[in-house]
């Protein structure tokens, strides 16, 4: 299989023209921590950046040294050189939404709407309200222009599609058919308006208060009414926004995990970027596993702890397959590749054996009391790390099929390969750590 063009972190980061960067994927793959090394590493290399996360686990904070994130931006400290700063915040959907009210309202209106018991439970939960702030603040904060790069950590949806799909269907919602209808009452206006309603739409509001009571229903209407004037506009800035995440200055990262569903979802993903004629910069695919011993195999691997472990060839002086040390000489045996593959894994545990007894103790001369049982300890220690490793190598070519099998598909797509660290990123110092491995592209042996 070809190897795939790398993507180049540094080089990305380091251009003027790149103004939005969009972390996207499925859940749990490290979009969060991604975004947040992106930024600490632009910032390290001269960016004015701002990190943009939709994160419920709140990690990101912690990681960079705050105590809280909330809508505001928020300056980290101790990161940044050559004039780079780095700024980070966490979406606050309910309050986006609150403060797109008061931005584009009088305020005897915006007070009405901010009470509405309807608007209260759609500007908290409403299905898409959370992938449509996140438009939203990305299009204020690229308007502000107060930074040269913006990072943006998409909200953790059950299909990664989401981001691009829900800000359309608010829009459309808040701009369709229903919506006007139920604006009727209030361009008629007053009793006249509910005169007509009453008259006119009797049978479809007997049954929308079947259906959503009668309460909600004057909830509904009074949202409405208030919200009139404003419809329009959602569905301008969600247009506008969708715009700007197909311009030039902005690239899209799908960030995966060298799993099956994952990448199986990356190439979803791709495909509807390409669709949508979306400016894709490459896959980043986090917690690839590596060795520093690759080129003992997993077969060789187990063959050799199972000879260890089973007191077999190993355990022979002369090495050979199928001899028992004895006083005779043994005839001269006709050699074969089952007998040379036989004596290269004797050769393999005997020498992970030996290296393994060096380093750990220094044994007692031969024939001493306890020889036998240090050696069969050793031989136990050795034959589990022997397996250890197979497993590793096993894992390591399982994730090479699949990295394979998504580059057969899209081998135009940049990949950079991140390794697998040995614990959770929880500081500034493990944030770094993954900006140099982005950067470089490559696992390292691990």
């Amino acid at each position: 299989m070809d190897t795939p063009p790398r993507l180049a972190v540094d080089r990305l980061l380091d251009d003027p023209e790149t103004r939005i960067i969009v972390c996207c994927g499925a859940g749990g793959v490290g979009k969060t921590t991604t975004a947040a090394a992106l930024g600490v590493r632009a910032a390290g290399r001269g960016r004015k950046a701002v990190v943009l996360t939709i994160d419920p686990a709140r990690r990101l904070a912690q990681s960079m040294g705050i105590d809280s994130l909330d809508n505001t931006p928020r300056r980290v400290e101790a990161v940044g050189a050559g004039g780079g700063e780095l700024h980070a915040m966490m979406l606050d959907m309910k309050r986006t939404f609150d403060e797109i009210v008061e931005a584009h309202a009088d305020g005897e209106r915006a007070r009405a709407i901010l009470a509405n018991p309807f608007y209260q439970s759609l500007s908290a939960g409403f299905a898409g309200t959370q992938e449509y702030m996140a438009m939203e603040k990305l299009g204020q904060l690229r308007a502000r222009d107060d930074w040269d790069l913006i990072i943006v950590d998409t909200p953790p949806s059950r299909s990664a599609l989401d981001f691009l799909d829900a800000p359309k269907r608010l829009g459309s919602f808040l701009d369709g058919k229903f919506i006007r209808v139920l604006m009727a009452p209030a361009k008629v206006g007053g009793r006249a308006g509910m005169k007509f309603l009453n008259v006119g739409m009797s049978m479809m509001t007997g049954t929308l208060s079947k259906l959503m009571g009668a309460s909600l229903l004057k909830d509904v209407q009074t949202f409405v009414a208030a919200m009139d004037t404003m419809f329009g506009g959602f569905r301008t800035r969600a247009d506008a926004t969708f715009r700007l995440l197909q311009a030039p200055g902005t690239a899209f990262l799908v960030v995966a995990a060298p799993e099956a569903d994952a990448l199986r979802e990356a190439a979803y993903f791709v495909e509807r970027l390409a669709a949508e004629n979306m400016p894709l910069a490459g896959l980043v695919l986090n917690r690839v596993h590596g060795s520093g011993a690759d080129q003992l195999s997993a077969e060789r691997a187990l063959a050799a702890a199972e000879n260890l472990e089973e007191g077999g060839i190993v355990d022979q002086e002369s090495g050979k397959a199928g001899l028992r040390d004895s006083g005779a000489e043994p005839t001269e045996p006709t050699e074969t590749a089952e007998t040379t593959g036989s004596a290269e894994t004797a050769q393999t545990a005997h020498s992970t054996r030996t290296t393994h007894t060096t380093r750990t103790a220094n044994p007692p001369e031969t024939g001493s009391p306890g020889t036998e049982g240090e050696t069969a300890v050793v031989d136990r220690i050795t034959a589990g790390l022997l397996r250890l490793h197979a497993e590793r190598m096993q894992v390591i070519a399982r994730e090479q099929r699949t990295r394979d099998r998504f580059t057969s598909l899209h081998p135009e797509v940049a990949v950079a390969e991140v390794a697998a660290l040995p614990g959770d990123v929880h500081d500034l110092a493990g944030l770094r750590a993954i900006g140099e491995r982005l950067a470089a592209g490559v696992p390292a042996g691990a």
